[in-house]
């Protein structure tokens, strides 16, 4: 290697280095100014029964502040994409990540469940994503999405909406 291609690496390294440091201070600013809309999550109790429905495994592709599906969460570990396994309690929905922090959605806080093309800038198939749309204790209104390994199970996901009924009334 010459004295020239190393000096053109070694540019290249550090504008990748600067470029990655702007990104990652840009997230962590957003995680600053969401933080007081965020509040804090409610915890996953812990004394859960057997789930009524699941667990799905999938990938947990994020929350983000309804309505925006690019309006991403960076408040804590909420952003993380994860592999994951969601599940269904009587009192609620336990989205269980590997590496990050569980995601303990109330039933009471649920408003809707349905499925959608993308969610946190993860964009696929039509309904290719399942989307729970539920409030956090501090009243903001977020949708946290998973893509199942198995597409097949969302029907049944969305069966447990809390408002599906009265919508097809």
């Amino acid at each position: 290697m010459s004295g020239f291609e190393l000096v053109v690496l070694l540019v290249v390294i550090v504008v990748w280095l600067g470029l990655s440091a702007l990104v990652l201070r840009g997230w962590r600013r957003r995680g600053r100014r969401q933080a007081e809309l965020i509040g804090t999550p409610p915890a996953v109790p812990d004394d859960l029964p057997a789930p009524t429905h699941g667990p799905d495994s999938g990938l947990y592709v994020g929350s983000t502040i309804a309505p925006s599906w690019q309006n991403r969460v960076a408040v804590g570990d909420f952003g993380d994409r994860a592999a994951a396994a969601i599940s269904s309690y009587p009192d609620g929905i336990l989205i269980d990540r590997k590496g990050a922090s569980g995601i303990w959605i109330p039933r009471s806080s649920i408003t809707a469940v349905r499925t959608e093309r993308g969610l946190a800038g993860k964009v696929m198939t039509a309904d290719g994503v399942l989307v729970i749309r539920w409030v956090l204790p501090s009243g903001t209104e977020i949708d946290s999405g998973l893509r199942a390994d198995d597409k097949t199970v969302y029907p049944e996901w969305i069966a447990e909406d809390p408002d599906e009924e009265q919508r097809k009334e």
